[in-house]
């Protein structure tokens, strides 16, 4: 199902999506430029500084551990090509290296995070947490609510509730979280807290 965006000056390469209409605001000391195909060796390396703990627990060697992540890395590029083809997708960059991605599509009903990771040096310092604050005051500024699948195990599901997601829907390994429009409080069904706004 396609969620296209109205047309307008483009950046970026459209292979991964919509191709980005303007800048995005970054946190201090960072950038988000639009990615393009230049990009996917980065994305495979991020994929796998996601997996790779998880991973070293399965006692594999070292090289079918990584054929396997390399593997997963491609299949989940093609599947958020295939299915999230109205998305945005961006870089963050800090002094010129990437550290992380964002993609995000803007559907008439919802801003949809489909992808928010960093590399594991710029994770815990609080990036992540301003990202996801511009992405929601974007939604909240067209009256949208902001939606994001996300592991149940995922070290970061505290930060979603805290910022008033919610579990929406039981999607077996995943949760699908959603933000209302308007900050209201939720209670995570998850476990039953009132999310703070």
């Amino acid at each position: 199902m396609s969620h296209k965006a109205a047309s307008g000056p483009n950046v970026g390469d459209a292979r991964l999506g919509t191709a980005v209409r303007a800048a995005r605001p970054a946190p201090p000391g960072t950038r988000f430029r639009a990615a393009t195909s230049a990009d996917d060796a980065f994305f495979a390396a991020l994929y796998v500084s996601t997996r790779i703990e998880e991973l070293a627990l399965s006692g594999w060697p070292e090289a079918m551990q990584a054929a396997f992540l390399a593997q997963q890395a491609a299949a989940q590029q093609a599947h958020y090509v295939r299915h999230y083809d109205d998305a945005e997708w961006w870089v963050l960059e800090r002094h010129g290296q990437a550290i992380g991605r964002l993609i995000l599509a803007r559907w008439p009903s919802q801003h949809r995070i489909v992808d928010i990771a960093l590399l594991p040096h710029a994770r815990r310092g609080g990036l992540g947490g301003t990202i996801l604050a511009g992405v929601i005051a974007e939604a909240e500024a067209a009256g949208k609510p902001v939606s994001i699948h996300v592991e149940k195990a995922n070290k970061a599901m505290r930060l979603y509730r805290r910022l008033g997601f919610a579990t929406v829907e039981d999607k077996g390994v995943y949760d699908l979280m959603l933000r209302p429009a308007g900050g209201a409080a939720a209670v995570d069904a998850a476990d039953g807290r009132e999310a703070v706004n």
